[in-house]
């Protein structure tokens, strides 16, 4: 027998854009088209069918978020999924988890597969944290006493023990996602199946999660792992699979893939702002634009390894008088930080209040520091005592350039920074003796 945990063959979705014409109309609709009909008024075609769509219920275009992804993942193997927003990553693991039906092509998982998916898959909103984590369990096959178990070292994991007895539709999505994760990596299933696990929580849980996902693949577990880390996925993971408009682009060794990945996605973006229903955030803010640009200059202006640069944010604080700091973080092309930095240590800023409305905050870094080359910027926002209130990776990405034609013909140097350093040397000074060591020239 085939020693797969995972096997995927041919797994395409389709999505139709459009109404199904013979679905049930709402009174509203109704009424709306009764009232056309008295003012004279043909009703908008529902338009013709999609050539050659099997289906003659729907009408319009259609979406393929999979088409035709095929791959084999072997018992005690951890695979990650890398892919752009919208490539079809989350798409196929709510496939694999069977909360979504392929179009075509087929799935098959042998094993107790636990899964952490975005905020609102998994548990029942009605009920309490604590019945949660026996529901879930259950629907892993695992007898109440095994959940017993485990059960203290869950709750200890996800944080939440003052609120194990408060339904979850009340809880704050952190302590969600906390809880889902805890409960996903600890009920030990023998596949488990994470989307973008380093955006659960805080700073501090992210790092919890990432020694845990860490101790689940050296116990030989099958994972397959959903993430934007590039770092992560070159650490964790034995092969990567890029997925890219639903199909799947390459395959092979992380480090390998990451590269062609960088190489070819990667490509700089220095200023960018949000319409208001788009605006990332979260209850306490919500980002209007970021920008990165040469002192004195403009996001279009280069910026050198000699220049110094300028991040800003503009953001919405939607909490009279809250306490929160920026900090901004630099990566490499593939995602290793080189630096973060708040204004923590600045007079003024630590524990000042903040009014509701447009907030524009700037930093400045100097020049000579980062390398040549490209970087993505993030950043986070920390409320006073530095628990993180808002993070967002891959918000800009900026070249910095050479700025000296002799040091291009040279090539790049090593290494992420390449700060000027001042050196000094003092002449040689004749030992006391005046006697050179031994096999000096005179």
């Amino acid at each position: 027998m085939s020693a797969f945990a995972v096997r995927a063959e041919g797994l395409t979705k389709v999505y139709r854009i459009g109404r199904s014409r013979w679905r049930r109309r709402t009174l509203a609709e109704v009424a709306g088209a009764a009232l056309r009909r008295g003012l004279g008024r043909a009703p908008a075609s529902a338009g013709p069918a999609a050539p050659g769509d099997p289906d003659p219920r729907f009408s319009g275009d259609r979406i393929w978020a999979l088409r035709d992804v095929s791959f084999e993942v072997e018992r005690g193997q951890v695979l990650g999924i890398l892919g752009k927003n919208g490539a079809g990553k989350s798409t196929l693991l709510r496939i694999l988890t069977r909360i979504t039906e392929p179009t075509s092509g087929r799935a098959e998982i042998r094993g107790r597969v636990g899964s952490l998916l975005e905020i609102g898959t998994g548990f029942h909103s009605e009920l309490t944290g604590r019945e949660n984590v026996f529901l879930s369990g259950a629907v892993l096959g695992l007898k109440r006493a095994e959940i017993q178990r485990r059960f203290d070292e869950i709750v200890a994991f996800a944080e939440v023990d003052r609120f194990l007895d408060t339904p979850v539709k009340h809880y704050s999505s952190g302590m969600y996602a906390r809880l889902a994760f805890s409960v996903a990596a600890n009920l030990e299933p023998e596949v488990l199946l994470v989307d973008e696990v380093l955006a659960v929580g805080d700073a501090a849980f992210q790092r919890k999660c990432m020694g845990k996902m860490t101790s689940v693949v050296r116990e030989g577990r099958t994972v397959l792992f959903v993430s934007h880390s590039l770092p992560a996925m070159q650490s964790l993971c034995d092969r990567l699979l890029w997925i890219e408009a639903g199909r799947v682009r390459d395959e092979g060794l992380p480090a390998e893939v990451v590269a062609r990945y960088v190489d070819a996605t990667l490509t700089p973006i220095t200023e960018r702002s949000w319409d208001p229903e788009g605006r990332p955030g979260n209850d306490s803010l919500r980002l209007h634009a970021v920008r990165v640009m040469p002192e004195g200059g403009s996001p279009a202006d280069p910026i050198t390894v000699r220049t110094p640069f300028v991040f800003e944010v503009e953001w919405w604080n939607l909490q009279e008088g809250a306490e929160l700091q920026p900090v901004l973080q630099v990566k490499t092309e593939s995602g290793g930080l080189i630096f973060g930095g708040g204004a923590f240590h600045e007079p003024g800023w630590v524990s000042r209040p903040v009014s509701r409305g447009l907030v524009r905050d700037r930093c400045r870094v100097p020049g000579d520091f980062l390398n040549d080359g490209l970087h993505r910027i993030g950043m986070q926002f920390a409320r006073h005592g530095g628990k993180t209130a808002y993070h967002a990776d891959d918000l800009l990405v900026f070249e910095v350039r050479e700025a000296d034609l002799a040091n291009e013909w040279r090539g790049k140097r090593a290494g992420s920074v390449r700060p000027q350093l001042t050196w000094t040397r003092e002449p040689p000074v004749e030992a006391a003796s005046g006697a050179a060591p031994a096999g000096a020239a005179r």
